[in-house]
């Protein structure tokens, strides 16, 4: 199967309590496609970057089998930059720094090779941006998921509402969740959200694990108890590029095979922590993967002996 990514390719500068950084490479396409591509070889990316960015990181992706002919390279211009700093809990940060610079003016193109994909991932980006994408495929992808985040909730809430009607599924955190839909219990949010499209939807509650949602089925995800966590950035990328590239190598879009996908973004994320930026997705192998997922099977495999007469 194909699947088409659009998000940021970016730099980040990231401190956290375990040390900082300086200008590293990071942005929601990055982490998507490089979490993807340990399960679908057949990739592609639109998005946007400056002649500042390096080359070797373009050779990167692709040697891991993602297509960058809608990776747009803007002369004269500069990539987009973000510097946060984590809070002790790492759950909080503060924004430093934000330059948007090409991603400011960014106007997703798509190649004429890029038309027909079966599986779409709309990284976080403007909601405008994110329908335009939907607009332009000539035909319309066997599965299409979005992430968002509260920013949009709060300056675009129409524009996004608009996008979110449009997709299959829907990728936000617990926090979000309940701004969307103006609900605290996540059970009735979720129906609230579901109502404005999204067949599915996943609610990620970082260190506590994931819901999927559909009509009539619930499904949680345990997150992986880790002794580290170096750097929580691209973590909910990295998730969601697991999951649809998992989903898009099954070709199989059923609520069960959901739940493997959600297994197996889960395993990639609690990688991509374990360092800073990319540099853990670039390192681990197949072999690690397997071995990360048993864990997680472990955790919550279980048998229950009837005592109750």
């Amino acid at each position: 199967m194909s699947l088409l990514t659009v998000g940021s390719v970016a730099f980040d500068a990231i401190e956290t309590p375990f040390g900082k950084t300086d200008k590293i490479v990071g942005g929601a396409g990055t982490f998507i496609a490089l979490s993807a591509s340990f399960f679908e070889p057949n990739q592609k990316l639109v998005s946007v970057v400056g002649d500042d960015f390096p080359k070797e990181m373009i050779e990167k992706l692709q040697s891991k089998g993602v297509d960058t002919e809608g990776l747009q390279i803007k002369q004269g211009e500069k990539t987009f930059f973000w510097s946060g700093r984590y809070h002790n809990d790492m759950n909080s940060r503060d924004t430093l720094v934000t330059e948007l610079n090409v991603l400011e003016h960014f106007d997703p193109i798509i190649p004429a090779s890029y038309q027909g994909v079966e599986y779409l991932m709309l990284g976080n980006l403007s909601p405008q941006v994110q329908r335009s994408v939907i607009e332009r495929l000539e035909v319309r992808p066997k599965l299409i998921a979005m992430d968002t985040m509260n920013f949009w909730m709060d300056i675009a809430l129409d524009e996004l509402k608009k996008t979110i009607a449009l997709v299959d599924v829907l990728i936000i955190n617990d926090e979000e969740a309940r701004q969307l839909s103006g609900e605290y219990s996540l059970a009735k949010a979720a129906k609230v959200i579901r109502a404005m499209g999204p067949k599915f939807l996943i609610i990620k509650k970082g260190e506590h694990g994931a819901l999927l949602f559909n009509e009539n089925n619930i499904f949680f995800a345990p997150a992986l108890p880790l002794e580290e966590v170096f750097d929580p950035t691209g973590a909910g990328d990295t998730f969601a590029g697991g999951f649809i590239g998992y989903l898009a190598s099954t070709d199989d879009i059923s609520f069960d095979n959901m739940k493997r996908a959600i297994i197996n973004g889960s395993a990639m994320a609690s990688f991509c922590v374990e360092k800073f930026g990319t540099q853990k997705l670039v390192e681990i192998t197949k072999q690690d993967l397997e071995n990360r997922i048993e864990q997680f099977i472990a955790l919550a495999n279980f048998e229950m002996v009837q005592t109750v007469g």
